[in-house]
């Protein structure tokens, strides 16, 4: 059981929805001490890191750089349990393809790539009626791919809240750990190692994105296939 001594770095760079994830957190478990912080020293002591993330990858990536907080959150990612979320996944890809091209963390090989302009729901035949709209936006299941301890007590299939254009596309399917389909199906959720990311908002989703962010409080950073059976 989490201990009142374990701590979650929220990483603050201006680019994420800080207080809701934090009190999702706090509410997720009352007994570890949530830090929003950009302070170097206090992320690399935090035992868990969590990289948020809203608006453009050219700011995110820009303000990352401008607080010199690159190579933390890269050690971040090599040492502790780390979750990514929105942005904040996209981010550990090697390259996105907004605002004109974007270097990105290059921690899971991969692109992030926008949604066409003239999706469609191909459950819903021809016509006009069948138009999705971008950013994708609102709730939408999430296929879990691998057992994964931040699956722990969320169902197979359970809805999530998006908000997003853009999605990623891994260079292999090793890391997709969950899927969802919007006018085609789209990795929502990644898992390599010690490390954890959705696309969906685990703080605007309800119990269960509050029992994912139980499951990440938890979690030791390890897993395997026999992990959640």
């Amino acid at each position: 059981m989490t201990t009142a001594t374990t701590t979650v770095a929220v990483i603050d760079y201006g680019m994420g929805n800080l207080h809701s994830v934090a009190k999702a957190l706090e509410h997720a478990n009352a007994h570890a001490k949530i830090l929003v912080t950009s302070d170097k020293q206090q992320i690399a002591n935090a035992d868990r890191v969590l990289l948020p993330g809203v608006g453009s990858m050219r700011d995110c990536m820009g303000e990352m750089e401008r607080l010199d907080l690159i190579d933390t959150i890269k050690q971040a990612v090599a040492t502790k349990p780390f979750l990514g979320i929105c942005i904040g996944m996209q981010a550990l890809m090697a390259h996105s393809a907004e605002n004109d091209g974007v270097n990105c963390l290059n921690i899971i090989p991969g692109e992030v790539e926008r949604f066409a302009d003239n999706l469609s729901d191909p459950l819903c035949g021809t016509g006009t009626d069948n138009h999705l709209k971008i950013p994708h936006m609102g709730w939408n299941q999430v296929n879990q791919q691998i057992k994964h301890p931040l699956w722990k007590n969320i169902p197979q299939n359970q809805r999530f809240y998006f908000v997003h254009s853009y999605f990623v596309v891994p260079q292999s399917p090793e890391p997709v750990a969950g899927s969802t389909v919007y006018g085609h199906p789209v990795c929502v959720a990644l898992a390599q190692d010690n490390v954890f990311a959705t696309q969906f908002h685990p703080e605007k989703s309800a119990d269960a994105g509050l029992q994912l962010f139980a499951n990440f409080i938890d979690w030791d950073g390890t897993y395997n296939d026999d992990c959640c059976s």
